[in-house]
C-alpha cells in the first residue's frame, strides 16, 4: 500500500500526496493563505495511480469543502464532451472528417454543408453564437437549439477562420451523439452510461435529481462588466471587443444574456444538459478521466486511430490561430485545447485538455501518463493561467523534473 505524505492541519487543507509530491500539497495550501482562495479542490493521477487528492476551504458559507463535494466546472466540461465523442469516434459512430450533414441533414442549410466535425470542435465552423436571441428557459431545449443551429448562417466562411463556440459547439456535439448513438441517448446519458461508469466518476453533465444540491459547492461568481477592472488578466482586444455590443466576442459571450457565467450555478440550472458549461462532479473524478485519456484510455475503449486524434497538433485554419472571440492564439484539436503560448501546459504538444471560467482547468499528458485537474468555487478573472491554478500545475511539473513553460515540440 502506497505511504501517505502527512496532511496538514484539518482546518486548512484536506486529502493526501503521494511521496514526492509535497510541492503541491504546500502550492495549495500558500493558495489559502497568499491567494484569497476560498474552497477548491486539486487531484492528480500518475500513470493510472492516484498521487494528489487534495482539497479545503469551504463550499458554502460555513460549510467545509468535502471529500465528496462538487463543483461547476464551467468550460472543462467541453473536455469531458469531447472525451463522449472520441468513444463514439472509437466505436464508428462518427467520424472527425465528415460533414456534420451527413448525420444531420437538417444542419446544411445556410451554407453549412461541408463543415465537418473536426471543424466544430476546433471552433473553425463559423458557429461561435446564435443570431437569435435565447432566453434561459431555451438552454433546456435541445430540440429548440438544434433547430436555431440548423438555421443558423456562419459566421465567416467555415475552415478560414477561428473563433471560439462557447456554447454552440456543446449543443452541436449533443445533437451528434443523439442522431449517430443506436439507443438515441442524450449526450449527458452517453456520457453517464459510456465514459462515467465504465471509470466510477462522480461527473454529471446535467446534475441528477437524486444527487442533492448540498453536495455541491456555491460559486462566488462576479459581474460580468468587472473584467474591465482587471485589464492585465484577459487578452486586451477581447476586453475591447467585449464593450462593443455588436462584436462577436460580446455577440458570442453575451447570448443568452448572463451577468456572469455563475449563473450555471443556479439550481435549477444545474439539472440541465449544457454540454459545453454545465459539468459539475468532483475534480478527482475530472482528473481520472485525464490520467485515463493519457494512459491509453483502454477501459472506454478508444483505439490507437483515435487517442492519434487527441494528442495531434490540430489543423490550423486558412487564416492562422488567432481566435476572434479572445483575440489571441489559441490552438484546439477533437474538442480539446492544445499547448499553445496563451497557455503552456504539459511536457510536449502532444498534451491536451480543457480550461473553465474563474480558473478550473484539466489536462492530460500522455508523455507523462498524467492526468491533473483543478477546480476552485471563487471565480478568478484570467482567461488561462489563474495564479491559483498555475501555481498548482508548476508544482506538479517540478515534482516531475520540468521546468514551467517549456513544452517541448513534436512535430
Amino acid at each position: 500500500m502506497r505511504r501517505r505524505a502527512e496532511t496538514v492541519p484539518r482546518d486548512q487543507l484536506h486529502g493526501w500526496v503521494a511521496p514526492g509530491f509535497e510541492p503541491v500539497r504546500q502550492a495549495f495550501a500558500d493558495n489559502f493563505t497568499r491567494r484569497g482562495e476560498l474552497g477548491a479542490a486539486c487531484a492528480v493521477y500518475r500513470h493510472g495511480e492516484a498521487v494528489v487528492d487534495l482539497w479545503g476551504g469551504l463550499r458554502d458559507r460555513g460549510l467545509p469543502w468535502r471529500q465528496d463535494t462538487l463543483v461547476l466546472v464551467f468550460s472543462v466540461t467541453k473536455g469531458m464532451t469531447a472525451t463522449a465523442l472520441a468513444v463514439a469516434h472509437a466505436r464508428g459512430l462518427l467520424d472527425y472528417d465528415t460533414p456534420v450533414a451527413a448525420y444531420w441533414p437538417e444542419f446544411a442549410e445556410a451554407g453549412k454543408e461541408a463543415i465537418t466535425v473536426r471543424q466544430v470542435l476546433a471552433h473553425q465552423a463559423g458557429l461561435a453564437t446564435i443570431d437569435q436571441r435565447l432566453r434561459l428557459e431555451d438552454l433546456a431545449d435541445q430540440d429548440r437549439l438544434a433547430a436555431l443551429i440548423a438555421r443558423q448562417r456562419p459566421q465567416w466562411p467555415p475552415g478560414t477562420r477561428q473563433g471560439y463556440h462557447y456554447l454552440t459547439s456543446g449543443w452541436i456535439a449533443a445533437e451528434l451523439i443523439a442522431r449517430t448513438d443506436p439507443a438515441q441517448r442524450s449526450l449527458g446519458r452517453f456520457f453517464a452510461d459510456e465514459v462515467a461508469a465504465p471509470l466510477g466518476l462522480d461527473f454529471h453533465i446535467g446534475l441528477p435529481p437524486d444527487v442533492p444540491d448540498e453536495r455541491v459547492a456555491r460559486i462566488r461568481a462576479f459581474h460580468g462588466l468587472r473584467l474591465l477592472l482587471h485589464p492585465g488578466t484577459m487578452p486586451p482586444g477581447m476586453l475591447l471587443a467585449f464593450t462593443a455590443p455588436r462584436s462577436l466576442t460580446a455577440r458570442t459571450l453575451g447570448n443568452p444574456r448572463l451577468a456572469s457565467p455563475g449563473v450555471f450555478d443556479r439550481p435549477e440550472l444545474r439539472r440541465i444538459q449544457i454540454p459545453a458549461a454545465s459539468g459539475i462532479g468532483t475534480v478527482r473524478a475530472v482528473a481520472r478521466c485525464f490520467g485515463e485519456l493519457a494512459t491509453g484510455a483502454r477501459t472506454l475503449g478508444l483505439t490507437d486511430r483515435t487517442l492519434h486524434e487527441l494528442t495531434a497538433a490540430g489543423v490550423p485554419p486558412a487564416d492562422g490561430w488567432g481566435d476572434l472571440v479572445w483575440h489571441t492564439d489559441i490552438r484546439y484539436s477533437a474538442g480539446f485545447l492544445k499547448p499553445c503560448p496563451a497557455c503552456p501546459f504539459g511536457s510536449s504538444d502532444r498534451a491536451f485538455g480543457a480550461d473553465g471560467a474563474g480558473g478550473s482547468f484539466g489536462f492530460a499528458d500522455p508523455d507523462l501518463g498524467l492526468g491533473y485537474a483543478y477546480a476552485p468555487n471563487r471565480m478568478g478573472f484570467h482567461l488561462f493561467d489563474d495564479p491559483r491554478e498555475q501555481s498548482l500545475r508548476t508544482a506538479v511539473h517540478r515534482c516531475l523534473g520540468l521546468q514551467p513553460g517549456t513544452t517541448r515540440r513534436t512535430d
